[in-house]
């Protein structure tokens, strides 16, 4: 008979604890929240509750900005002035995760918001910028949103990309065509916007007729 060879026991890997304890598991979204965008209102209630904060006017233009062009939080942190001509009235948005790049007509409420922005913050090339004089980051706009959607007493925990959800639904509920509502939330992949169009309100409103 050959010689049995003992193999070496895996040695167990030791828990990520804490004073002996197992750190608890991050809750999944649905846990806190029942759905992963908000409404037109509840964005209004979150623009006017951010004005309340230390840097008002910048903290009401960064919602308003991220609501209406549904920006993700990076795309909206590096975001810089040579991206707007306020003059036209346009916004080029450079899109991440592969995302198609388009360029976005600005309407009255964000022209104002951004020519309040450019004065108070005239010597940053970012459009956002902490007191530091940099380009705020992710962790400064999710801490933002968070502490915003407390003030404005929305019922559950908000964080930035509930914005770029709410500009999908919004729009989809407005009826603008899906390959539209694509281009404009620069997804590469159509699948990825239909399922804002899938959960339009008035898919349903010829049910029931009584």
């Amino acid at each position: 008979m050959g010689q049995v060879v003992e193999l070496p026991r895996r040695r167990k890997q030791a828990p990520n604890t804490e004073n002996g304890k197992v750190p608890p598991r991050r809750q999944p979204n649905r846990a806190t929240r029942t759905r992963e965008y908000l409404t037109p209102e509840e964005v209004a209630r979150m623009v006017v509750a951010a004005a309340s904060g230390r840097h008002g006017s910048r903290d009401q233009a960064l919602l308003t900005i991220m609501y209406r062009h549904g920006l993700r939080v990076s795309e909206a942190v590096s975001m810089r002035w040579d991206q707007v001509d306020l003059k036209a009235g346009l916004l080029h948005v450079n899109r991440l995760k592969n995302g198609v790049p388009s360029t976005h007509p600005l309407r009255g409420p964000e022209i104002r918001r951004l020519r309040q922005l450019k004065r108070d913050w005239s010597e940053s090339p970012y459009l956002f910028v902490s007191e530091r004089g940099g380009p705020m980051t992710a962790s400064n706009v999710r801490k933002l949103v968070a502490r915003t959607g407390q003030v404005a007493g929305l019922p559950f925990p908000t964080h930035p990309h509930m914005l770029r959800h709410a500009c999908g639904f919004k729009l989809a509920n407005d009826g603008h065509d899906t390959r539209a509502l694509q281009h404009y939330l620069g997804h590469k992949n159509i699948t990825h916007t239909v399922r804002y169009t899938e959960l339009r309100a008035d898919r349903f409103k010829n049910f029931w007729t009584d």
